[in-house]
């Protein structure tokens, strides 16, 4: 037995095939044309449904005629019959195709089966269009801001007054984690030394430094808190440790980091790490820090 052929404009189950609102117009044998009886019917339908919409659109063939050409037919005659009510009815713009041949029941009579199906919702139903459909609606996943990504160099190299140059090793994994830091999160910078009972950096250290520089510098919305703490007495008579996390803070700002972006503070060693008296020259080294905090980014 030859098929019939029926092409779908919409994705649609067959429940809602058989429970929503449709319309039919008939053509003649091998005809993709309406006649004028059955345009004119068409004409009267789209007047009285002006506010309706369209979500399927079935086209269908008799049995007459090769497979092949019963297809080119009935998407001859949907072609036609969607032509006809673009821009006067509204339709789904998610149409596909699809053949549902034997969702057809074949008529006896062949001229009844000769015909375009428009199925549609009634204007009070276009608010609930996808849940009449069977359509869930998928919330779309919530979309992460992209983070910068931030390349620091290993090394900076200046050029002495003298002609010589110096070389300062830096530690990229340290810059990459205060980059990363959340707010409210410390920091310490390790083998940030001073010659002792001063606040001045060892040469050997001063690389700690433009590290931070390098990070304020790549960050411009991290505002942070330089932190210093002393070890092994238990009073702080000279404030050394703030005058340590000054001098850092006067580094970052002599080297054009806007000074609201930071504050320092002193702690002495009412913050030690390890009990003091310390047991070793390790645990003093550990009590004997500066820290940053994220105060803000």
């Amino acid at each position: 037995m030859k098929a019939v052929f029926l092409i779908l404009f919409c994705v649609v189950s067959a429940t809602f095939i058989s429970a929503q609102e449709q319309f039919s117009v008939y053509f003649g044998s091998n005809k993709f044309e309406l006649t004028p009886k059955e345009k004119n019917s068409l004409n009267q339908w789209m007047a009285s449904h002006a506010d309706v919409k369209v979500v399927g659109i079935h086209g269908f063939t008799d049995e007459d005629g090769s497979n092949g050409f019963n297809d080119t037919l009935a998407k001859n005659r949907i072609n036609f019959i969607f032509n006809a009510i673009q821009g006067k009815i509204k339709i789904r713009e998610d149409f596909k195709t699809r053949s549902f041949g034997e969702l057809h029941k074949l008529s006896k009579i062949k001229a009844e089966n000769r015909k375009v199906t428009l199925f549609y919702i009634e204007a009070k139903d276009i608010p609930r269009e996808n849940e009449i459909l069977g359509i869930k609606e998928v919330a779309a996943a919530p979309i992460e801001e992209l983070k910068e990504i931030i390349h620091y160099p290993e090394k900076l190299v200046f050029d002495n007054p003298d002609g010589t140059k110096s070389e300062y090793k830096l530690d990229v994994a340290f810059m990459q984690k205060m980059s990363e830091a959340a707010v409210g999160e410390k920091l310490k910078i390790e083998n940030l030394n001073f010659k002792i009972n001063t606040f001045i950096v060892v040469p050997e250290s001063r690389g700690k430094m433009y590290e931070l520089l390098v990070v304020l510098q790549k960050n411009p919305k991290l505002v942070i808190e330089i932190q210093g703490h002393l070890c092994c007495m238990p009073n702080d008579r000279l404030d050394l440790s703030t005058q340590r996390a000054k001098a850092i803070n006067n580094f970052l700002v002599a080297n054009g980091i806007n000074e609201k972006r930071l504050t320092y503070k002193g702690f002495g060693s009412t913050q030690p790490i390890y009990p003091i008296p310390e047991k070793d020259e390790a645990q003093r080294a550990a009590n004997r820090r500066v820290e940053i905090l994220i105060v803000s980014r």
